[in-house]
This record gives C-alpha cells, sequence and structure tokens, in this order.
C-alpha cells in the first residue's frame, strides 16, 4: 500500500494528480488497483465551457469532474486507480508528425 503518490505533467498547460492511501495489485480483489481518494486539478492553455460531472458506482464510490474556462479538477472516492505507467509512457514517448 502507497500511502501518497505525486504526480505532475505539462501538455497544453499544467496537470497535478494526487493518490492517498493505494491498494496496490497484491491486495485482494475488491481492493485490488482501488485508492481512497484521487484528486487532480488542471490549469491549460485553452479555455472549455463550464461543465461538471456526478457519478457514483463504475469502478468509483464517488466522483466529480469540474471544469471552467482553463481551470478543472477531479474527485475520486474509492475509485480504481489511474494508471501511471500510461502516464509516464505518454510522457517519454515522441510524436511524428
Amino acid at each position: 500500500m502507497t500511502l501518497i503518490r505525486f504526480k505532475h505533467r505539462e501538455d497544453y498547460g499544467d496537470d497535478y494528480y494526487v493518490q492517498i492511501l493505494n491498494f496496490e495489485s497484491h491486495f485482494p480483489k475488491p481492493l485490488k488497483n482501488h485508492s481512497i481518494l484521487q484528486v487532480s486539478f488542471s490549469w491549460n492553455d485553452y479555455p472549455s465551457s463550464p461543465y461538471i460531472q456526478l457519478s457514483l458506482g463504475n469502478n468509483t464510490l464517488f466522483s466529480i469532474i469540474f471544469w471552467a474556462y482553463k481551470f478543472g479538477f477531479d474527485l475520486d472516492v474509492f475509485g480504481r486507480t489511474w494508471n501511471w505507467k500510461y502516464l509516464d509512457d505518454v510522457d517519454s514517448a515522441s510524436y511524428v508528425a
């Protein structure tokens, strides 16, 4: 179990990710790859129309996604963990145009 995990990405803005109490793959199936709390904050270069999305279920106990202009916020309570390996691979990948 990991107590706190933090990640920062820059891609058309800044994204900050925090996971608290992450249950990793060696735990039993109901807890496997879940976190007690996951939060992300984003500040993007391009504005967007405001929206809010609330969800219950679908691999999370409770989830909120909020977006207004250039600011974004995401909160997951006991949700499936974000794929950190994917985030690292995307950061290190080179794109050919």
